[in-house]
């Protein structure tokens, strides 16, 4: 599907652990130190504490140039909800004098769709009250239309060798909330941005999650790629292109940052809630009279094009002749193709993915299939002259083994979709069968794996042997970056978490220090009164020896919204149509609140690890 663009041997994957140099063909794997940032990060870092060191004295903060403490700032998912208050809550942090005292800013999610859009204008920091004021202009506003969003999956089909729900979600579900398509790409932004806060885009390897075995954590930002604990990276313009041995032998392009949203942002529900969103937003695309329309032009024009060779190769005589035998006189191009025709090859065809479709939502909403199942059945066998050959059809007796039933759906879509593959050739259609092939495998963000067939002992061999890598929303396993920010390298000192997420207003920083006594990894330990979940306070503080300060401010609160918690949390669901003018103004404003009625806490914590870090370096 994507074009091989051919390889480029100065491209090399970094590994920052203790490892000798090993040489991979012509390329050598470098080896980091693990205490060593990245070389662009680190003069990045440079720069911006010089930044943190002005604010800090505009706040009257006492703090020498040493002492500088590292903070950074993470956003949970939470769809819309995660990227308006995300907005929200860095406007009050920039009115509050604190917004430049951060170091990092890293999200999951929803809260990454905030970053993209921010992070389109260089030094956004320095004009975010305008800024801000064209990204709510843009989300509140009409959609794109579909013609741009038939280019743009068009191109997202032809443009790399792995097409997969990843690409979907963002023409279909991430364009109807973020109102744009952002094109540009993320090494675009290197050296746009020394004024704002260094980002970084956390995602998890989807298949190392469910072995629960090795680095789950993965993390994308301007200038590298790779898993955030194992500390191997490769360059993020290089990330998506074939590896092998650590050299590159197949160039992709890099991903944009539509893509980049979707590949971050995709957990908005329950598995069963997407796939049925899934369908039928495939049905609905597909059904649509634009869609129809561009798929009848493409198969015409391919038609015509076969005509005009036959025309060079056998003569215009001929093909008349051939014409006449079939249509009456003077009326071969109607005869040749007529949208009106009853039914049509692509009718016929699109009827039966139609169907196909309609199946599967049947399965979810627990509902029989089986006359989805004749129906297709009785279409194919039509189309091919009674040569279609489909698997057994499933027994009614078992349409209550919910199991067997699962499977059956799977594999009759996956036949259903190779037997339409032979049926027509253009590129509308065959992206409908694509996309209903991923639907049955669940496959999303398949990237080739830059690790492929390397030798590195901090890495699990299983990673290490897979051509392919799938990348899902880091909210599938916990709903905030901590371990894109708790490298060892990053020498982080206080997390300002804010906390976006639906439901458990503790789950996250919960999930957090669980999973880091298990790996050994600094972070104070957490606890909380049972009895604040549903009424949770504005703002929470968690210390510990030897471990950053992490301050968590759940989004919704009985600060902020009174004894009416639950009702702002029913008001703002994590999946649901895009909002208002007065949802995104009452969002921007309660997520203010957090900050505004926390800024002098706010102030004495930085102090307060300010002078941790100054009794540490004495």
């Amino acid at each position: 599907m994507g074009a091989d663009k051919g390889s480029h041997i100065s491209s090399h994957v970094h590994v920052s652990t203790d490892l000798s140099v090993c040489l991979c063909g012509f390329l050598s794997v470098e080896r980091r130190n693990k205490n060593v940032l990245n070389k662009s990060e680190q003069e990045f870092v440079a720069g911006r504490r010089n930044t943190v060191l002005q604010s800090l004295k505009k706040l009257k903060i006492q703090c020498s140039q040493k002492a500088v403490p590292n903070i950074a700032l993470l956003g949970s998912g939470g769809g819309q909800r995660a990227m308006v208050a995300l907005l929200g809550s860095l406007v009050q942090l920039d009115k509050a004098g604190l917004l430049d005292c951060i170091l990092y800013l890293s999200g999951v999610s929803g809260s990454t769709w905030c970053m993209a859009s921010l992070y389109k204008e260089p030094n956004w920091s320095t004009k975010l009250e305008t800024v801000k004021d064209k990204i709510i202009e843009r989300i509140r506003g009409p959609e794109v239309s579909l013609t741009d969003v038939m280019a743009k999956l068009k191109k997202y089909y032809y443009g790399k060798d792995f097409f997969s729900l990843t690409d979907v979600w963002a023409v279909m579900l991430v364009m109807s909330y973020v109102k744009e398509i952002d094109e540009h790409t993320l090494t675009q932004q290197r050296n746009q941005h020394n004024k704002d806060m260094f980002p970084i885009y956390a995602v998890i390897d989807k298949q190392t999650k469910q072995s629960n075995d090795g680095d789950p954590w993965f993390e994308i930002n301007p200038y590298e790629a790779g898993y955030s604990l194992s500390g191997v990276f490769v360059d993020t313009g290089d990330f998506g292109s074939q590896f092998h041995k650590g050299s590159k032998i197949k160039h992709q392009d890099e991903f944009d940052m539509l893509y980049l949203q979707a590949l971050c942002g995709s957990a908005l529900a329950d598995e069963v809630d997407i796939k049925k969103t899934m369908w039928q937003k495939i049905k609905d695309f597909f059904q649509n009279e634009t869609t129809l329309e561009a798929m009848r032009k493409e198969e015409h024009e391919r038609t015509d094009e076969v005509m005009r060779k036959e025309k060079e190769t056998e003569g215009k005589e001929a093909v008349l002749e051939s014409l006449s035998m079939s249509c009456p006189p003077d009326s071969a191009d109607e005869c040749r193709f007529h949208s009106d025709d009853p039914i049509s090859p692509i009718d016929e065809c699109n009827q039966a993915l139609m169907d196909l479709v309609n199946m599967n939502i049947s399965v979810l909403n627990g509902e029989d299939p089986s006359d989805f199942d004749e129906s297709i059945r009785t279409n194919l066998k039509d189309l091919s002259g009674g040569k279609s050959r489909l698997i057994p059809a499933m027994k009614k007796g078992r349409i209550d083994d919910k199991k067997a039933e699962k499977v059956y759906i799977k594999h009759f879509t996956l036949d259903v979709c190779e037997y339409l593959s032979s049926q027509l050739h253009n590129w509308v259609f065959d992206a409908g069968i694509s996309i209903c092939k991923c639907m049955a495998e669940w496959i999303w963000g398949r990237k080739y794996n830059f690790l492929h067939n390397m030798t590195v002992e901090a890495v699990n061999s299983t990673l290490l042997q897979s051509e392919t890598r799938d990348y899902i929303d880091a909210g599938m396993l916990l709903n905030s970056p901590y371990f894109s920010v708790l490298r060892e390298d990053r020498d982080i000192d206080l997390i300002i978490s804010l906390d976006f997420s639906d439901g458990d207003p503790f789950m996250t920083v919960n999930g957090a220090a669980e999973t880091c006594k298990k790996l050994k990894i600094p972070f104070p330990e957490v606890s909380v009164p049972s009895d604040e979940g549903k009424k949770p306070k504005d703002f929470y503080v968690f210390k510990g020896q030897n471990a950053p300060t992490v301050i968590h401010i759940p989004l919704f609160n009985a600060v902020n919204c009174g004894d009416k918690v639950e009702d702002w949390r029913k008001k703002y669901r994590t999946f649901q149509g895009s909002y208002g003018a007065e949802m995104i103004a009452d969002l921007m404003d309660v997520a203010g609140k957090n900050i505004s009625n926390n800024r002098e806490k706010l102030k004495e914590q930085i102090r307060a690890v300010i002078e941790e870090k100054r009794k540490f370096s004495e």
